[in-house]
């Protein structure tokens, strides 16, 4: 027998914080970049630098989702 974990296999509760957890976390982001531009003034150009820089990394972990979306590899 499977060992459970709130009602959920270890692999359940892994593809749930994956997509969920970091998902809030990525949101949470977004908002802290935002603040920032936010307080530091920055202007358009400065806030677009700032979003660029600073979430790039996240559009990996989106195509990642969106590809395995598409292909159907859920």
């Amino acid at each position: 027998m499977q060992s459970t974990i709130f009602g959920m296999t270890e692999s359940q509760l892994t593809e749930f914080g994956m997509t969920y957890g970091v998902g809030g976390l990525m949101l949470m982001m977004l908002f802290i970049v935002g603040h920032l531009a936010w307080e530091s003034r920055a202007g358009r150009f400065g806030t677009f630098v700032l979003f660029l820089g600073l979430t790039l990394g996240l559009v990996g972990f989106v195509a990642k989702f969106v590809i395995k979306s598409s292909l159907g590899l859920e």
